[in-house]
Parts: structure tokens; C-alpha cells; sequence
């Protein structure tokens, strides 16, 4: 029997006590393992670099720069950046909303219980569904930053990669999307690939936003 190696971690957050209590409930499950710590975001950046978790726990305010530009430093730079979930107090926070359109992969809200943190940790890592779909939902109609005219990729989209990015939206893996669709999964695998691809974004969070700004949501 083959044993997955435990999904690495990192932990970003100027607070002591809320690194401490991160590590202690993951470092609790016998398939995770906090590997470092960073107090601000320059240390994040460093640390990542050296350490090439598979996921990062983000604080969005810290000292020196903050979640925001430390999680574009870090896509930015490592050819195979690891995923990022921003930890925030406020669901409905400006910087977190900001966090993602930088490419932060979902968030977490702190008042999280432990279930809660070690799954978002473990889809995070293993799946490719949208992390909390409503929540990003939520955030993206909120805060998007909308455009006068749909950008050009909306035009390009086939019928069928529009269906798709709307069931990413819904939080739909590629395996439901394909049962939704009555298609294979390599197809749907490769919708979702061209939707990344026209709509210029690194994942399915980054798509999901791009589609509300476009106002593609809202448009059938």
C-alpha cells in the first residue's frame, strides 16, 4: 500500500498565539505538517522560497508588506508556487478580495473550527474544487472591480467553456461538472483548461472573479 507523503505547510501571521494554534491542530493530523513559520509578509516570501510548501496559510495585514504583495512575490517568483490560503478576520474584507485577484487559491476566516481548517487544508491541496464557492461568490459580486465593456476573452469562450465556468462558479469539481454535462472527465478537463487559458487566470478562484468583473455571470 502506497502512503501519500503529508502535505506541507507553511504558516504566515504576525500573531505568535495564531501560528501556535494553527501548528498545534495541523500538526495534530497525521497527513499534514507545518514545515515553517513567518511573522511578516518579507519572511513569508523567504521562507516559502526555501521551504516549497505544498500550501501557505496567509495572514492578509502584516508588517513590512503585506498577504497581498507577499502571495504576488510568490507566484511571481517560484515556478511551481505552492497554494495560498489567505487567513482573514472579515469574510468580506477589501484586502482579501485583493488577495485573491492576486492569486491567493481561496480564504479561511480565523473564528474557523479545527474540522473546518484541516479540510480546507486537504481540498486545498488535493482537489481541484473551489474552496467555500459561495464565499468567493459573495466576495466577487461585492467587491469586483466591473468593467464598461466585457474584455475580449468573453467573445472567445465556446458554449460549452461557458457552461463549464459557470459550474466552476457553483464549486462543481471536474469529475460533478462532467456528470452535470453528460461528457467525459478529459473533456471537461480540457474546457477547463482553455477557460484558464482565455481568461489569463492561474486557477479557478482567479477565473471566478474574472467572470464577475466581466459581468459574465450576469450575462446568458
Amino acid at each position: 500500500m502506497t502512503t501519500c507523503p503529508p502535505v506541507r505547510i507553511v504558516l504566515a501571521d504576525d500573531e505568535r498565539m495564531v501560528r501556535t494554534a494553527l501548528r498545534a491542530i495541523l500538526s495534530a493530523e497525521p497527513d499534514l505538517e507545518v514545515v515553517g513559520e513567518a511573522a511578516t509578509g518579507a519572511e513569508a516570501v523567504s521562507v516559502v522560497r526555501e521551504l516549497r510548501p505544498d500550501v501557505v496559510l496567509m495572514d492578509v495585514r502584516m508588517p513590512e508588506i503585506d498577504g497581498i504583495r507577499a502571495t504576488e512575490q510568490i507566484l511571481a517568483t517560484l515556478d511551481d508556487p505552492p497554494r495560498i490560503v489567505v487567513v482573514t478576520t472579515f469574510e468580506n474584507d477589501s484586502y482579501v478580495y485583493d488577495a485573491l485577484r492576486a492569486g491567493a487559491a481561496g480564504f479561511l476566516l480565523k473564528r474557523s473550527d479545527a474540522d473546518a481548517l484541516v479540510q480546507a487544508v486537504r481540498l486545498i491541496s488535493h482537489t481541484d474544487t473551489l474552496l467555500f464557492p459561495s464565499a468567493v461568490r459573495a466576495l466577487a459580486a461585492e467587491h469586483a472591480r466591473a468593467y464598461r465593456t466585457p474584455p475580449p476573452w468573453v467573445a472567445r469562450l465556446t458554449g460549452r467553456e461557458s457552461d463549464v465556468l459557470r459550474l466552476m462558479a457553483q464549486g462543481l469539481t471536474n469529475a460533478e461538472i462532467a456528470r452535470r454535462m453528460e461528457v467525459g472527465p478529459a473533456t471537461v478537463k480540457s474546457h477547463v483548461a482553455a477557460v484558464l487559458a482565455k481568461t489569463g487566470t492561474r486557477d479557478r478562484t482567479q477565473a471566478v472573479i474574472a467572470a464577475y468583473e466581466a459581468g459574465f455571470m450576469n450575462a446568458r
